[in-house]
């Protein structure tokens, strides 16, 4: 008896395209993160987070229990045509949702954080606390 052989030549097409496309040894490009930007001068620092469209409703900021800058968006937006005569064979939706923690410095004044959206960017100011001068006592021998 003869044991069939399958024959993969005809396959060959599917596996060059296949290896031609495979995004293994390629970072991902359709990740949602926005980007960020952050900035320092003397009295603060400054994180820009930019979100095109985005709106304040859809953020929600806050300090958790460890100290950590909590950074959560979302947004929802559907793009409908109404007609009563007409069904739908496609309708476009989109959807993000982005949350991310930071740790911040030690010099970060925490009381006082604040937040705004420009322009479809999300502007978070953390001002640093005060600089007390120490005082160093030192002791000058007389000779």
């Amino acid at each position: 008896m003869m044991l069939a052989r399958r024959n993969n030549s005809d396959n060959w097409m599917s596996k060059l395209f296949g290896d031609f496309f495979d995004d293994g040894w390629m970072p991902r490009m359709d990740s949602t993160a926005p980007a960020v930007n952050v900035k320092e001068n003397e009295k603060a620092y400054e994180m820009e987070i930019a979100a095109p469209g985005l709106k304040k409703e859809f953020c929600r900021i806050n300090l958790d229990e460890e100290g950590n800058l909590n950074v959560k968006m979302e947004q929802k937006f559907e793009h409908k045509n109404e007609d009563k005569k007409e069904h739908y064979l496609r309708r476009e939706f989109s959807y993000s949702n982005y949350e991310q923690s930071y740790v911040l410095p030690d010099d970060v004044d925490k009381e006082n954080i604040s937040a705004k959206v420009t322009d479809g960017i999300l502007h978070i100011e953390l001002p640093k606390l005060a600089q007390v001068q120490k005082k160093v006592e030192q002791k000058i021998e007389v000779s």
